[in-house]
């Protein structure tokens, strides 16, 4: 194996019409696969993909986007004993697609996906985003959902984090770097040139790579 993408989603249905050959594709490479999940179902599909293949791996959460529905944290709990299942994720908060009442509720939730990372002993795979203002469409033009992801975090969590798709600042970074962490770039990195500076100061150790699907 000479690559893991240890963020990716090839059992979201946007790859069903060719999920099969996508994979062989992967394989014969020699990628190795971590399929991430999002809610139950997802979490589940993930789960199935990596009991066949070789090399794959998944991931169980609900995805902040997700955590106003109805859901039973303990299925994932179940979930999460898997031995192909090395991570709790995506969990975390996301303030750009949300309202400023949702962020409670998303903070609940992190916090209960962080204690059963610790109860399972796996890594927390992080889904943080934070807000734009008009962009975002609740006028959350201050509000760093990684300085809340930060904080919760030194208070429960005893397991590492990865913080996909790392769009944060310097600070946060250094903060992440000094607690262990690591974070991971998307193809995003490939044409947006706003992430360079902060991409270049990551330690090399503590960057993990990523599609995204």
């Amino acid at each position: 194996m000479k690559y893991i993408d240890i963020h990716c989603h090839l059992q979201f249905p946007e790859y069903d019409a060719d999920r099969e050959e996508v994979i062989a594709r992967a394989q014969k490479e020699g990628i190795g696969i971590i399929n991430v999940g999002t809610d139950v179902q997802m979490s589940t599909k993930a789960i199935e993909l990596a009991e066949r293949y070789e090399n794959m791996w998944a991931t169980v959460a609900i995805h902040p986007n997700h955590t106003k529905e109805t859901f039973d944290l303990s299925v994932l709990a179940e979930m999460a004993k898997h031995p192909k299942v090395v991570a709790i994720g995506e969990c975390g908060l996301d303030y750009f697609r949300s309202s400023q009442e949702d962020f409670e509720r998303q903070k609940e939730v992190f916090i209960q996906h962080i204690k059963l990372a610790n109860k399972v002993d796996k890594p927390i795979m992080l889904h943080v985003r934070s807000g734009k203002g008009n962009e975002a469409g609740n006028g959350a033009n201050d509000l760093n959902a990684y300085t809340d992801a930060l904080r919760i975090l030194k208070e429960y969590a005893k397991v590492r984090a990865n913080f996909h798709f790392f769009t944060g600042t310097q600070e946060n970074l250094d903060e992440i770097i000094g607690m262990n962490g690591t974070v991971s770039f998307n193809g995003v990195v490939t044409f947006a040139r706003s992430y360079d500076a902060v991409l270049k100061s990551a330690p090399i150790d503590r960057i993990m790579s990523e599609t995204d699907a």
